[in-house]
């Protein structure tokens, strides 16, 4: 654990906060106030995820989804419409 006062790390900033990558900081002030200075991780998106390995190539992806969308298409006719077919 590292202690800075508050001039010293107003001046070190960046050494400040390469040290709170590893271990713990705190930040005294002249009124016995302490600060502590912690990493925070980067939130991770719920779309990240690993990637899924295929033999399909992007040419049978996209005819896959083609054909159902052409499917859906067919099913959102309505009984009128197929009637005057």
């Amino acid at each position: 654990m590292q202690v800075f006062t508050y001039s010293q790390a107003r001046q070190a900033l960046a050494t400040v906060l390469n040290t709170a990558r590893s271990e713990r900081v705190l930040i005294t002030r002249r009124g016995g106030e302490t600060f502590e200075v912690t990493l925070r991780p980067a939130p991770k998106s719920p779309f990240d995820v690993p990637g899924v390995t295929t033999r399909a190539a992007t040419r049978d992806i996209l005819a896959a989804i083609r054909e159902s969308r052409s499917r859906e298409s067919e099913q959102d006719a309505s009984p009128v419409d197929k009637a005057s077919q």
